[in-house]
């Protein structure tokens, strides 16, 4: 493997003038910044539809992506929008939080009179998208209608002709609602075109992506609504027991996710063609899937549904190397990045070792007293076949938690990562990972800059206004950052 490194930054926490980072300009800005700085991979978490609480990892749609990311400018140039139309809108006032109320209540509206305009001008080639996207748009579309019409109530909500997808009642709705379902089709066409417009950008500077495969599912989803075969929900269509982590040294209540965990028989069964659509559709998003809580293919967390809290629960036997085996074959020239942290058993260790994928080191996890274990994310045990953090997007800011820890296990990382001014400490922990015999680092913009924990993009197991609202100004992304890439890119070896 050719030593590389590389970047993690969200679409959401893009420069924008219009609230949230979009496919526009700023994007490929950053594009021409990592190709300037010798990066070769940029990491973009999942780019699909939110739902309840922006978390990318839950998703109203495995397959659409996020309508917020659409950019309007890109729209006025091909002249779908002028720009009085969109120019003065309040997007928000904070220029580096999201404001998603507000991107609902006013941009929604924006992209409406350009999905018309689009439809009218491109018909032939909409009807075109629609139709090579028949796996999931029209489920999709009338899901978000429904969820219009039931003022954004939960499916299991609705009446029980819609509900439970009962397909005259579907029909008719699609009939009586053909402007509004034929909105969210369109959204799609527009954000897929964007999309694919600048990852070929990218990938013509040799910019790789990265993307995520989410493990679960929002249970309130068109996929759990359209397809609920494959979850483990009761005649009613509610979950019988959901997913989540148990108490361990980072939460004293465990994690409780809530999305409902899936039905591994039925999928089996159906020779996993459930999870190779998925990883198939991934594969054309992206150039390098990231597989989300990679350790729940081999055994999962199962929490009795209704509980508060994730100290309740049990451990389930997954799929494990079955399911990855028939993914390789459909899929031989897919590239994967497994996310192999938490609680790892030896069941794990054997999973990840038969893939052959890249597991992921976090340093920041090598200096907890509390874990015994830990010594495998010290940055001297890392082996070629892996991918180096200083901390992702669920972790605090490097340095947010040199500030937060106990000052025994600070006092360990600056004696271990040889940290002398206490002004670049960020950087000689970079300069460390950089050194490590891992095939390619990822670091976050937030850590080459030095940021605190303001700047921090999610903390796990809370549901707040600055989780996965975080983003960059304009000033923020500049030559300095270039100079400090490409000065710890090339002096590593990975230029």
């Amino acid at each position: 493997m050719d030593r590389a490194s590389g970047v993690l930054l969200a679409i959401f926490s893009l420069p924008s003038k219009y609230g949230i980072g979009t496919l526009g300009d700023e994007a490929y800005k950053f594009v021409d910044l990592l190709s300037e700085a010798s990066q070769k991979y940029w990491q973009v978490l999942p780019i699909t539809h939110t739902s309840f609480g922006n978390s990318p990892y839950s998703s109203i749609s495995t397959f659409a992506g996020n309508p917020y990311f659409i950019d309007l400018d890109e729209l006025a140039k091909e002249g779908f929008l002028k720009e009085e139309e969109y120019i003065n809108v309040d997007f928000g006032y904070d220029k580096n939080r999201i404001d998603y109320n507000k991107l609902a209540l006013n941009k929604i509206p924006i992209l409406k009179k350009a999905a018309e305009r689009v439809f009218k001008k491109s018909k032939d080639e909409v009807q075109n998208f629609i139709n090579e996207h028949s796996y999931f748009i029209t489920d999709y579309a009338v899901f978000c209608a429904l969820k219009d019409k039931y003022l954004l109530k939960s499916f299991n909500e609705w009446p029980d002709e819609f509900k439970f997808k009962n397909q005259d009642a579907i029909d008719r709705f699609i009939k009586e609602n053909k402007k509004e379902i034929e909105f969210y089709q369109i959204l799609q066409f527009i954000f897929y075109k964007q999309w694919f417009k600048l990852k070929k950008y990218a990938n013509e500077k040799g910019i790789k992506i990265i993307g995520d495969m989410p493990i679960y599912t929002a249970y309130d989803s068109c996929d759990v609504w359209a397809s609920p075969e494959y979850y483990q929900l009761d005649e009613n269509l509610s979950p019988q027991f959901v997913a989540g982590c148990p108490p361990d040294s980072f939460s004293a209540e465990g994690q409780l996710w809530g999305n409902p965990l899936y039905n591994y028989k039925y999928i089996e069964d159906n020779n996993f063609n459930f999870f190779i659509d998925k990883f198939s559709h991934l594969s054309n998003l992206y150039d390098v899937i990231r597989i989300d809580h990679f350790r729940g293919f081999d055994s999962y967390y199962c929490i009795p549904y209704g509980r508060t809290d994730a100290k309740i629960g049990e451990w389930q036997i997954g799929p494990g190397i079955k399911l990855f085996d028939a993914v390789k074959a459909a899929l031989p020239n897919a590239e994967f990045i497994a996310e192999d942290l938490g609680f790892l058993t030896d069941s794990v260790h054997k999973l990840l070792k038969d893939t052959n994928f890249p597991g992921m080191k976090v340093l920041e996890f090598g200096f907890n007293h509390y874990d015994k274990d830990n010594t495998m994310y010290l940055p001297h045990t890392y082996d070629e076949n892996t991918v180096a953090y200083l901390g992702t997007h669920d972790n605090d800011t490097f340095i947010g938690w040199l500030n937060s820890i106990s000052k025994e296990d600070a006092d360990y990382a600056i004696e271990y990562l040889k940290l002398n001014n206490p002004a670049a400490y960020h950087l000689d922990a970079m300069w460390v990972l950089y050194n490590s015999k891992s095939f390619l680092t990822i670091v976050m913009p937030q850590d080459l800059l030095g940021k605190g924990s303001s700047a921090r993009i999610n903390t796990p197991s809370t549901v707040s206004d600055s989780n996965w609202s975080y983003r960059f100004l304009e000033s923020d992304l500049d030559e300095n950052m270039v100079y400090l890439l490409k000065k710890l890119t090339v002096e590593s070896g990975r230029g």
